[in-house]
């Protein structure tokens, strides 16, 4: 199409009158705008169909691949090594969507859900009878009833933690992370909660039957784990405080090799507690079947390997005894010990724990605390950790430290954009597949929700400035299944996660981990580079998600995409078949 435009005077304009005049401006019927050159079929490259991935056997609903019974018991039982992560081989990783038990409903939203959980989503009861003098968990209707009760605090655990703020700074935000080693369901953790202290929970998969599924449904933090003879998967200084209430746990055992791994993860000034045998063995020694002689020598043993360890008894009475770990070499005095010589004390991935104590790190002053002063929670959320300050994590500075957090608050203005309910309790249990320096989390943080920051075991090691910021997380290999149970978790946060791993494993393997953990109708949110998200969106066509690719926040010319699913709702059926290799 074209114009002639008349501009005013020379010889065109009279001419453009003229077609003007000759113009029919009548409408034609009969246009036809088929194309008349010979029709030539263009031969374009069959691109191959998105894969669908089948529904698992509904006998897979619990399933945990690196924590099965049946791998577990081919390992040794000494040590606790058969309840250690034993993940199955290539050719046994299932290749299917795990179903969803039938009749499974959401979980009950925040405060409500940690005191109740719908019996069809964790159909076992055999904790309500096994453990029904010790108040852990009722079952009534169609649901299950935590009263907060727990072996060594039938009455609660409020009373408990009462006592226990009696002696460490639990109100004031001293204290903001914690250890639970031996959770049961971890009320000790979900009550701590409204104290603003995060409880890091952990048990093994054993016979009591999903205890740690019954934490993570009530909306409290936990990992399936054990103290075996593998290094915990957290960093050297993580908490301010850590518990074992009748844990059962052989403190005294291999010269002391699991309370040396507590003294690990305590942070200078953090605090332990016993509850439980040995503590008021002349009370219990008879329910307890063991004789006073016994119980008196184990707890001498613990009592020495804490003076050891630089801890300072606080508190004994009744139940409770309370330690305290010195803040720094200087002030602790100790005749010769086996220091941990291996210069990286956070390599702990796979790891066997040594009969060694790990060293404070050097300080100048009797007074000052080894490792960094860190300030109360909240301040500490966005003061700058004293790793970075000291340098000590490489290619992190202060500045660029301080712009990361800008970064992700604008981030999460993005994600609340696209979904109004981010930061809402619709999304209680969240985790950041890649959480760097904790930034997505710290811009989150709420009573509402809490995140587990996991940093893959291939990324820069950024875990112990998570817990220095007040945030929990731990290292994992995303090649491998995650230490949780099925539908564990609301929402799933993967930044850099898929171009991390093109290369050590198949992005299906890392797709199908996060299907087997996210609840029904939960939502991931990915960023990665365009290419990568393409692949990935291809795979997720075929497992029952609904995804969209989105530009990155600064537009479309950003090679970085936002790709956003929703996990369809569906529960499995006896018809359901599993496989493996279609």
């Amino acid at each position: 199409m074209g114009a002639w435009p008349r501009s005013g005077f020379g010889k065109g304009d009279g001419l453009a009158l003229e077609i003007g005049k000759q113009t029919d401006c009548n409408i034609i019927s009969n246009l036809d705008f088929e194309p008349h050159h010979k029709v030539v079929k263009i031969s374009e490259p069959s691109l191959p169909k998105a894969k669908v991935f089948k529904p698992c056997d509904i006998r897979y609903t619990d399933y945990t691949p690196c924590q099965e019974q049946d791998r577990a018991m081919k390992f040794p039982r000494e040590n606790m090594i058969y309840r250690e992560r034993h993940c199955p081989p290539e050719k046994e990783k299932l290749q299917c969507l795990i179903p969803a038990p039938k009749g499974y409903m959401t979980p009950f939203p925040w405060p409500k859900g940690r005191d109740y959980v719908h019996y069809a989503n964790v159909p076992h009861k055999s904790l309500t009878v096994e453990k029904a003098v010790q108040n852990w968990v009722q079952f009534k209707g169609d649901v299950f009833k935590f009263p907060g009760g727990g072996t060594m605090f039938p009455q609660g655990a409020d009373a408990y933690i009462d006592e226990l703020a009696s002696v460490i700074p639990i109100a004031d935000g001293a204290v903001r992370t914690a250890l639970d080693t031996g959770c049961g369901v971890a009320s000790w953790g979900a009550y701590l909660l409204k104290r603003n202290v995060l409880a890091m929970s952990f048990a093994p998969r054993d016979n009591h039957e999903a205890q740690v599924q019954f934490a993570l449904e009530r909306g409290v933090p936990a990992v399936i784990g054990v103290l075996g003879s593998i290094r915990l998967p957290y960093p050297s200084r993580a908490f301010d405080m850590a518990q074992c209430s009748r844990c059962l746990i052989p403190w005294t055992s291999n010269n002391g090799l699991y309370i040396m791994e507590v003294d690990r993860v305590l942070r200078p000034g953090g605090y332990w507690i016993l509850s439980g045998p040995p503590i008021n063995w002349k009370t219990y020694y008879k329910t307890w079947q063991r004789s006073k002689k016994d119980l008196q020598a184990e707890q001498r043993q613990i009592e020495k390997l804490a003076e050891l360890l630089c801890w300072e008894k606080k508190y004994e009475k009744g139940d409770i005894a309370i330690w305290r770990k010195k803040v720094n070499a200087k002030s602790c005095q100790r005749n010769s010990v086996n220091i941990c010589k291996s210069k990286d004390v956070d390599d702990v991935w796979y790891k066997k724990m040594d009969t060694c104590i790990t060293p404070f790190p050097e300080v100048t002053s009797k007074d000052e605390v080894a490792g960094g002063k860190l300030k109360k929670f909240p301040a500490r959320l966005f003061a700058v950790p004293p790793l970075i300050a000291k340098g000590s994590v490489e290619g992190i500075t202060v500045e660029s430290y301080q712009e990361d957090n800008k970064l992700w608050k604008k981030r999460l203005i993005t994600y609340k954009r696209i979904n109004r309910l981010i930061g809402s309790t619709r999304y209680r249990n969240v985790m950041d597949m890649n959480a760097g320096l904790g930034g997505f989390a710290a811009a989150l943080e709420s009573q509402k929700s809490w995140v587990m920051n996991v940093v893959p075991t291939i990324a820069k090691n950024t875990l112990g400035v998570v817990y220095e910021r007040g945030l929990i997380g731990i290292y994992h290999d995303w090649c491998e299944g995650f230490s949780t149970y099925p539908r564990t978790y609301d929402l799933i946060h993967a930044s850099g996660v898929f171009s991390l791993y093109q290369s050590k494993c198949p992005l299906e393997y890392i797709l199908l981990e996060m299907d087997r953990i996210l609840r029904p109708e939960g939502t991931v949110i990915l960023r990665d580079e365009v290419d990568v998200m393409n692949k990935v969106k291809k795979i997720a066509g075929g497992m029952r998600w609904n995804t969209k690719l989105m530009d990155h926040e600064d537009g479309p010319l950003v090679p970085e995409k936002i790709l956003v699913a929703v996990k369809q709702y569906w529960v499995g059926s006896s018809g359901n078949s599993t496989s493996r290799d279609e």
